[in-house]
């Protein structure tokens, strides 16, 4: 197929079959339904942020700062809810799940469109109520975004409200998987068989799966928990006959595989970005694909490592860990498969690529420190330490923020038809690596020094690395809103884009930036394998 900006549709931002707002909240295409997506998660991203840099202004100095131990406690519930489930999980999946998937596989929308739309009102729902439990009832939830029993059962705060926040967005994130996965299998562009697809749509699927098998669990633990703190029922309680560790159980059979609802998507974002900053084939697109499958399919059993001091058996220790192992091949597989791509590649360092070699960078700092937690001894020392906060952070943000922010570059001139200033890019990337790392790699010491977990206050040994990460957070700040001022100026005023700035070779570089409102003239016939560089063959 040959790149054409030639076009007989106008181009989604210009089509308006209703008038004002509405062409937004009545729209079923999948673009704009993903600009939504991106606007919420955007708006409650700033939010969320700015709660994390009060509790690390409030962790400046031992002692307390500037707000109380409740007040911290809610803040800190309420950062963990709108990170995990209104942003992490649905984030790029949501996003450039919805932009992208349809354009990358040779479709016109998704399968269901207007269930589409309808997942996006539930998912605004959801985030309704999450934050409406900061104002009603008994005060803001203050149990921490795991809800942990017995804790979340007896608290006088609002925690039904959260509860009920976290069940309704469990809700948009099933049937926007199931959308994904009935869209990949049934309007795949004639030719493109399994592996003649782009490998971001492989890791849709792979996440689209869990999305659809494991929410389930953790809704059914959320009315768990409403029930016996409504209905007096003992499934958690001791003293109503339950038992705590079974909602440990339930809550992470969930929670770990969204861990890869979150990652996987990220994993296939920057590999597009690999070979067409390279200008190079992927290499190993098998293994690619298939580790996305076999990350997907693994990360269902390693749920107890999150529980070896709960009290489980000996042997159920031992598994875990062994798993916990395991797990991590597949994932390292792709991270030889990056950088060989890039080897001998012809380099073209654009902020996409900066923005994807630091998830590498990022991630492999995260995935390391994981297996010191997979392992049993090291685990004992270092569980419910800020060690596990600096890991979580460098796998969820350093992994799924640092994807997010290079597809958002990547596709950037492709979703508005502008460019934006790489300079200012540049620096922006610059800042936000700096400050990340200053904010969460002295948490890895001082949680080795023993430095508990979701405490707020601190014994003054730990003050120097709870200062440097401070900093570190008004560093991040300044570079998150420097990129995100760059990416908003620049979508009325930014240079036009030609429709393949970047040189790449898969369907969605084939069309118009921004594309038409039904993406293709004619559904494009696949002939060829993904990744096909003509140009880098004939100079060969």
């Amino acid at each position: 197929m040959e790149s054409s900006e030639a076009t007989n549709q106008k181009s989604y931002l210009q089509h308006k079959p209703y008038k004002g707002i509405l062409n937004w909240l009545l729209s079923t295409d999948h673009k704009r339904i993903g600009l939504l997506y991106l606007y919420s998660i955007m708006a409650f991203f700033l939010i969320a942020a700015i709660f994390g840099l009060l509790m690390r202004i409030e962790k400046i100095a031992p002692g307390e700062t500037i707000m109380g131990p409740q007040t911290y406690n809610g803040i800190f519930t309420l950062h963990g809810i709108i990170m995990i489930f209104i942003i992490v999980i649905p984030g790029l999946a949501a996003v450039f799940g919805n932009f992208f998937l349809p354009l990358l596989i040779g479709a016109r929308d998704v399968a269901f469109p207007r269930l589409n739309l309808f997942s996006w009102y539930i998912y605004i729902a959801g985030t309704i109520l999450a934050i409406a439990s900061q104002f009603v009832g008994g005060g803001a939830p203050d149990t921490g975004w795991t809800f942990y029993v017995p804790y979340s059962a007896e608290s006088s705060t609002s925690v039904i409200w959260a509860l009920t926040a976290a069940f309704v967005l469990g809700f948009s994130s099933i049937l926007t998987g199931l959308n994904f996965i009935v869209t990949i299998h049934r309007l795949r562009a004639p030719g493109m068989t399994w592996f003649k697809m782009p490998l971001f749509p492989w890791s849709i699927y792979a996440t689209a799966w869990i999305q659809v098998l494991a929410t389930p669990i953790i809704g059914i633990t959320l009315l768990m928990v409403i029930a016996e703190r409504t209905l007096n029922i003992g499934f958690f309680d001791p003293a109503l006959g339950g038992d705590p560790v079974l909602f440990q159980h339930l809550f992470w059979i969930y929670s770990h595989p969204a861990v890869y609802i979150m990652i996987l998507p990220a994993m296939g974002v920057v590999t597009e970005i690999f070979p067409t900053f390279s200008q190079k084939p992927v290499f190993g697109y098998t293994a690619i694909a298939l580790s996305s499958i076999a990350i997907a399919a693994v990360g269902y059993f390693v749920w107890g490592h999150h529980m070896f001091t709960s009290g489980i058996s000996y042997w159920s220790r031992w598994f875990f860990s062994f798993l916990t192992f395991i797990v991590a091949v597949p994932s390292a597989i792709k991270v030889f498969n990056w950088v060989s791509t890039m080897y001998g590649g012809s380099i073209d360092m654009k902020p996409p690529l900066l923005y994807a070699i630091s998830f590498i960078f990022l991630f492999m700092i995260g995935g390391l420190s994981g297996l010191a937690l997979g392992a049993l001894a090291t685990n004992v020392h270092l569980h419910d330490t800020s060690f596990v906060v600096a890991h979580f952070h460098y796998i969820v943000f350093g992994g799924m923020g640092f994807g997010f922010f290079a597809g958002l570059h990547y596709w950037y001139p492709k979703m508005y038809g502008r460019m934006y200033n790489v300079r200012l890019a540049n620096i922006a990337w610059g800042i936000l690596f700096l400050g990340f790392n200053l904010l969460y790699f002295p948490l890895f010491v001082i949680g080795l020094q023993g430095m508990p977990r979701r405490y707020f206050d601190y014994f003054p040994e730990y003050h120097t690395g709870h200062l440097l990460s401070t900093i570190g957070a008004f560093i991040l700040i300044a570079g998150i809103v420097l990129m995100l001022y760059n990416l908003f100026f620049h979508v009325k005023r930014g240079e036009k884009a030609p429709a393949n700035p970047w040189k790449g070779v898969t369907l969605e570089w084939k069309v118009a930036s921004p594309p038409p409102h039904e993406n293709f003239d004619e559904i494009p016939v696949v002939t060829e394998q993904p990744y096909t560089f003509k140009s880098t063959e004939s100079d060969s």
